[in-house]
């Protein structure tokens, strides 16, 4: 979602988006001319008329789980956008029985909080995660 037009975000597809994903973007891009939802998250300057890039992980009950706020000239990492989407669905499902560690991908080893894992973060991370890609 943006400010800019249904138009603008269509050419954005178009052109640009569709080389860099293949078939597009899988989602429609939504237009929030006026920056009536970029006020509601704090990212809307209106004397600019423009927003800062935000990205925010709102789970099915509305509640933010994450966020990132960056200026203009700071790209995002989808990669690492829709690794936290997952890792926050993971936690859901799990309904707090998992938790995913610094770095966790799908099908890694996640931890299970509680008092067993107190001072033995590292070594779970260690041995189940360590400098994987």
């Amino acid at each position: 979602m943006s400010i800019d037009s249904v138009f603008v975000h269509k050419m954005w597809n178009d052109n640009e988006l569709s080389k860099m994903v293949k078939g597009g973007v899988p989602f429609p891009m939504l237009s929030d001319a006026g920056g009536r939802v970029g006020t509601a998250y704090g990212i809307y300057d209106p004397d600019a008329g423009v927003e800062t890039r935000g990205r925010f992980i709102i789970d099915p009950d509305g509640i933010i789980q994450g966020f990132e706020v960056l200026t203009p000239p700071v790209g995002r990492n989808i990669a690492e956008s829709l690794r936290q989407v997952q890792a926050f669905q993971l936690v859901r499902e799990s309904k707090g029985t998992q938790a995913t560690p610094s770095g966790w991908k799908p099908g890694k080893t996640t931890l299970k909080p509680g008092p067993d894992l107190v001072g033995k973060v590292w070594e779970v991370w260690k041995t189940s995660m360590a400098f994987d890609d």
